[in-house]
């Protein structure tokens, strides 16, 4: 099947005029991004285990206290740890040679939205 040629100008759309086509979006390029950075931190089993662990604990937690938990080594819980940390979902402050992570008010917003919405799904 062989295509018509636009009649359209540089400075018209190649689409014909239809209100059916107002998707924009509504967010910048760095907003998109690190909405896409914070979901992809949630995505993973691990990382949304220790963020949860982190966020239910008073005071900050140091590596060595989630490993027993969340049965992984402590050098991916590390790993885990930087991306939530990238991602803007913990703080991280180092003592010695410990490093201490605590939930941020990000992820204080985003658990209780999940908590929430899961709470309407069971009546």
């Amino acid at each position: 099947m062989s295509q018509q040629p636009s009649s359209s100008t540089q400075d018209e759309p190649a689409r014909p005029d239809r209100e059916c086509c107002t998707a924009s979006h509504i967010l910048t390029e760095s907003e998109l991004a690190s909405d896409v950075q914070i979901l992809a931190a949630l995505g993973n089993d691990t990382r949304y285990e220790a963020l949860r662990l982190i966020a239910d604990t008073e005071g900050d937690v140091c590596v060595c206290e989630l490993e027993p938990v969340l049965g992984v080594s402590q050098s991916a819980i590390s790993q885990v740890l930087s991306q939530l940390y990238a991602a803007g979902l913990v703080s991280r402050r180092k003592d010695g040679r410990w490093r201490y992570y605590a939930a941020t008010p990000l992820t204080t917003v985003i658990l209780s939205t999940l908590d929430e919405s899961r709470g309407g799904n069971n009546e």
